[in-house]
């Protein structure tokens, strides 16, 4: 008798017979054999401590004022928070879990030969009408984006999502081919958005691994334009507390004390500095370089001498008996915490962009349990993404994307957790389709165009064949990574209301997305923010 493959743990490595031993970082990750800092410093004070009946208060106006001045940014920059996650691999997305299809949209169903070869068999392809309902019982539209109605993504964001969430969230998918179990797949947009004004108030762009994009893919190339933005690593809580070193002060005098000794220094600095020539030629410059250094230490102390201010397993909203993580999961699966730890400071506006890299996602074992459970899982980081930024209350754009896919050949994993879905059964570079997804404060996102028809080819950017395998000449992204991520960063800006200025000097002028009328057609959403939050 033919013995079953049973599903393996979220964590367990992948190991196939028919790829090559692991060599790189890039195969570790991917077969899920490994897991997948920055600092800035307010120097110590004791040594300079004046009167500090000099002070007035945290943070009085006069130094609030000098903020700008001194070129620190409180708030970001006041652009959309953006989170990728990396699912590196090679993992399914589309059909599956988001739904893809012809020329007419997702709605426009493949074959169910098409479907097969997603991992659906017959009696659960999404064409099927169910005569007692009317309905389409395998489609669901609650996150606005059609999913599978058991779709392992949906199921794990539904989990984190609350219903009010839910109805202020949209998406769109872009069946685009992506190749397999290579690293030089330049998947990976966080220059690009940084490009597009992205930024922190306290790190411009993070990742979750040590490398050029912070993830497990690289950049595009011809989006490095300022390599001195490596992305900070950030992980885990302790990565994230570790950024910040306000001193010695805090560690004996409260933060409000040790505020109001930061602004006496200030204080006292820039009168002596004012009664001196520092015989240099450019006295002024040097002059406001301490009195922003001493600034920039008060900003600090007041902004994040409260740990709770950074550490995620502070956050109520996020751990803990109304979080979105109880105690027991946040302290039992690293990826939460992981998680936890980059969308704490994005949507704070920490960070203005972030990468969350989750490992094991090659995984055509010849059974589909251990697929479901880690796609379950990366749905439950999303998820907790966007209700994290509904519970602050600021929109966000999510991206996700893989390094390749899947297929199955039919054969069925009739086991509680392959919930009688194909067996993923080896790599498909044909049907790989990144999607992301937009949260808004004010309603759910509005799609471009004026009938419902048009707008379900803003929702569905470019197509499949009825046999599932991407339409390579449906758009520029389809067949090219590179174009692939210019047009997430397009969507990004035109969030914002600044698709129009995406080939201007100051953001892509080489692009090759072609000219604006195929950039429409490229744009999913109108905008939800005019220029910046708030304006």
């Amino acid at each position: 008798m033919t013995r079953k493959k049973r599903a393996l743990h979220p964590d367990a490595p992948l190991l196939h017979a028919a790829h090559k031993r692991p060599t790189t970082r890039r195969d570790f990750v991917a077969q899920g054999l490994a897991a997948g800092v920055g600092s800035v410093v307010g120097g110590s004070v004791l040594g300079l401590f004046a009167n500090p009946r000099a002070a007035y208060a945290d943070l009085s106006p006069d130094i609030d004022a000098l903020r700008a001045q001194c070129g620190i940014a409180v708030q970001g920059a006041g652009k959309i928070p953006f989170i990728c996650f990396d699912l590196a691999g090679g993992a399914n997305i589309a059909g599956s879990n988001v739904l893809v299809g012809k020329q007419g949209g997702q709605l426009d169903f493949l074959t169910t030969q098409g479907y097969s070869k997603l991992g659906l068999p017959g009696d659960q392809v999404p064409s099927i009408v169910n005569t007692d309902t009317g309905t389409n019982d395998f489609v669901n539209t609650d996150l606005g984006l059609a999913f599978h109605s058991d779709s392992a993504f949906l199921r794990g964001m539904l989990e984190k999502i609350s219903p009010e969430t839910a109805a202020r969230t949209n998406g769109a998918v872009i069946p685009a081919r992506s190749d397999n179990d290579t690293g030089n797949n330049p998947h990976n947009p966080m220059y690009g958005i940084h490009t597009a004004k992205a930024d922190g108030s306290l790190l411009s762009i993070i990742g979750s691994r040590s490398s050029d994009s912070g993830g497990n893919s690289m950049a595009p190339q011809s989006m490095l334009m300022n390599t001195t933005l490596r992305p900070t690593k950030v992980d885990r809580p302790s990565d994230v507390t570790g950024l910040v070193d306000v001193g010695d002060l805090l560690g004996v005098l409260s933060q409000d004390e040790a505020v109001r000794v930061m602004e006496a220094i200030q204080r006292i600095s820039d009168m002596k500095l004012g009664s001196v020539n520092t015989q240099i030629s450019r006295d002024a410059i040097v002059k406001a370089l301490v009195s922003c250094g001493y600034v920039k230490s008060a900003d600090l102390a007041d902004r994040f001498g409260n740990p709770s201010t950074l550490n995620p397993e502070l956050d109520p909203d996020i751990v803990g008996p109304a979080g979105i993580f109880s105690s027991a999961e946040f302290n039992s699966d690293g990826e939460f915490r992981k998680t936890a730890s980059v969308m704490k400071m994005v949507i704070n506006g920490f960070a203005g962009a972030g990468t969350i890299t989750m490992g094991g996602y090659d995984y055509h074992t010849g059974e589909r349990g251990t697929g479901e459970i880690r796609d379950l899982r990366a749905g439950r980081c999303m998820g907790a993404c966007i209700e994290y930024a509904a519970r602050i209350g600021v929109p966000l754009m999510m991206y996700v994307f893989s390094d390749g896919s899947v297929a199955s050949n039919g054969r069925l994993d009739e086991s509680e957790m392959g919930r009688g879905k194909g067996e993923w059964t080896g790599d498909n570079s044909s049907t790989a389709s990144p999607f992301f997804m937009v949260y808004n404060p004010g309603g759910r996102p509005q799609l471009m165009g004026g009938t419902p028809e048009q707008q379900a080819r803003h929702q569905q950017i470019g197509y499949m064949r009825p046999d599932a395998s991407t339409e390579t000449t449906a758009t520029p992204a389809a067949n090219n990574v590179n174009l692939l991520v210019e047009t997430v960063v397009l969507n990004y800006m035109a969030l914002h209301g600044e698709q129009g200025l995406f080939d201007t000097a100051s953001y892509f002028p080489n692009h090759g997305l072609g000219n604006a009328n195929l950039r429409d057609s490229l744009t999913a959403f109108q905008p939800i923010v005019n220029g910046t939050i708030g304006a």
